[in-house]
């Protein structure tokens, strides 16, 4: 067994290269390295004279649309429970478009139009903007707080000022409530049968 462990050492000490004249690869080192020395500083050189390129932001202001009467068209989305409203504002004089109708036909309870409004008298700004709202889904309550959300939001694009007040009064928040969904089994989500003892 030894004697084989030394043939495969033999073996293995054969297929070693032998050195090679050190003197000879140091000199050539030597030679190369100077070249490499000298060209690296140039591509450095290169780089600094370049001017460096605008870092692009990562999310870019979104222009104004200009609306049919070539006004600026501010438009924003508001929920609430089922209900989406799609609110549109342009400078004006306050007229009020939801669905096509007045705000006083189309939301015939105080409490609503007051509630719609809001927005408008948190940042002092009724009067000075023409709102045409495209409303769907829910009830009128749902409908109300909708577009309400949506005024807010649009009133932001006008100035972000306005965020402080309307944070202020919750009228940035989406309210996240909805309608839980009935279960098998059960009338309603939570309500159950009559029990029966017999």
């Amino acid at each position: 067994m030894s004697g084989m462990a030394n043939e495969t050492s033999d073996e293995a000490r054969s297929n070693v290269a032998p050195p090679t004249d050190l003197t000879s690869d140091s000199e050539t080192a030597t030679a190369v390295e100077p070249q490499a020395e000298q060209a690296t500083p140039e591509p450095i050189e290169a780089a600094a004279a370049e001017p460096e390129a605008p870092i692009p932001s990562a999310r870019p202001a979104a222009p104004a649309r200009k609306g049919r009467g070539g006004t600026d068209l501010l438009h924003a989305i508001g929920r609430r429970k089922t209900s989406v409203a799609r609110v549109y504002l342009r400078p004006g004089n306050g007229e009020w478009s939801v669905n096509g109708r007045t705000l006083e036909d189309y939301f015939p309870r105080a409490v609503l139009r007051q509630s719609v409004a809001r927005p408008f008298g948190t940042t002092e700004t009724d009067g000075r903007y023409d709102v045409q709202v495209n409303v769907r889904g829910g009830g009128l309550r749902g409908q109300a707080e909708a577009v309400r959300l949506g005024i807010a939001r649009a009133l932001l694009k006008v100035d972000e000022g306005f965020r402080v007040r309307l944070r202020a009064d919750e009228l940035l928040t989406r309210d996240p409530r909805e309608v839980e969904r009935k279960k098998p089994g059960r009338p309603k989500a939570r309500k159950r049968f009559q029990f029966s003892k017999r």
